[in-house]
């Protein structure tokens, strides 16, 4: 009986022992799971911002294109406006870097869209 006794404290202990180090881990490891979700969530936002952000400035672009391209129209429907090539070569362009905006874009859209039917 001494000998399970003397046999068993031991065991007990040390079980006792693995069960508070398992304990452990598994409290870190949720710790660090919810730690990753918080930042993941965090990027998550921070890329939707600059997402936001790039469709803004964008717009604000195409709108700065709009503008100067109404303006120099404008400015050379005036009859007594003295336009030189200058003007001419400005609004031209103008026109391709709009155009070529344009088209960059669309195909960015293509090639995201036909990105996700891969996955």
């Amino acid at each position: 009986m001494e000998l399970w006794i003397a046999a068993g404290v031991p065991s007990a202990i040390v079980a006792f022992c693995f069960w508070m180090l398992e304990r452990r881990i598994q409290e870190r490891a949720e710790t660090e799971k919810s730690e990753r979700a918080r930042r993941q969530k965090e990027q998550d936002i921070k890329e939707e911002n600059r997402e936001k952000l790039q469709y803004m400035m964008l717009k604000a672009l195409d709108g700065s294109l709009c503008l100067s391209e109404a303006t120099a129209k404008a400015v050379q429907r005036i009859p007594d406006a003295k336009c030189n090539g200058d003007m001419h070569k400005a609004l031209d362009y103008e026109l391709d870097a709009k155009h070529d905006l344009e088209n960059f874009l669309t195909r960015q859209g293509v090639n995201h869209i036909t990105e996700q039917y891969r996955e």
